[in-house]
């Protein structure tokens, strides 16, 4: 979306135009905003967005331009602070500026009632639903019971503080030096034997094994505890 700002004269107030290059950006990304929340309205995430802007760098002296097209910068995304992107399509002098955003999306989510240790297994009993910036980090909330109950704080996590999926890791399955069963696989067939965990291993985690005749391999941790290790 292109919008025409008029030919500025030169020396012409330089609040008016940050005004104008103002009032598009907010026009861009209220209607970028709302496509936003009808896509996470479909995808079962029912957000509040809510968005600000920021001001230019102050010491910019920006040439007339007719008409100025906002863009999002490759690689960023309408989440936390970010930036929007303004660039002259039609001037004497093209330009290219960026405008700092904050965009925050409010929705359910689940903050701790007390502190927690490091290592400890987390219960119904340490969090509570609550409405919070899900934007206010990049990692994604705990945004259902089922991704933090009976997982391990990875962390010293504090009362106050919003459940975030890099904060809780499923429990240990087996301790560092216990006997595993390491389950090694190949082309058409797999062989089954037994080493001791060189780590604590929970499930998903790569781990390493040292087998009964002192070689080392690496596998990751199944559901069950064996370790599914590739020949």
């Amino acid at each position: 979306m292109a919008v025409s700002l008029g030919a500025l004269a030169q020396g012409q107030a330089d609040t008016a135009q940050d005004g104008e290059l103002g009032a598009l950006s907010a026009r861009w990304l209220n209607d970028a905003v709302q496509a936003a929340q009808v896509n996470g309205a479909a995808a079962g995430l029912p957000l509040r967005m809510e968005v600000s802007v920021g001001s230019l760098d102050p010491r910019l002296r920006l040439a007339p331009c007719s008409r100025v097209e906002p863009y999002l910068p490759a690689g960023a995304r309408l989440w936390g602070r970010t930036r929007l992107g303004l660039r002259c399509l039609d001037g004497a002098t093209r330009w290219n500026v960026f405008l700092p955003v904050t965009v925050k999306a409010f929705g359910p989510a689940f903050v701790l009632t007390n502190n927690v240790a490091s290592g400890t297994v987390l219960t119904a009993a340490d969090a509570a639903e609550s409405e919070v910036d899900w934007a206010a980090d990049q990692a994604p909330v705990a945004a259902s019971p089922d991704a933090w109950v009976g997982l391990t704080a990875t962390r010293p996590l504090a009362a106050g503080q919003t459940l975030r999926q890099n904060m809780v890791r499923a429990p240990d399955a087996f301790k560092a030096g216990a006997q595993v069963k390491v389950v090694a696989q190949g082309p058409g067939f797999a062989v089954t034997s037994s080493g001791q965990a060189m780590s604590a291993g929970a499930v998903g985690q790569n781990i390493r094994v040292r087998m009964a005749n002192g070689r080392v391999i690496g596998g990751v941790v199944a559901q069950d505890g064996t370790i599914e290790a590739a020949l």
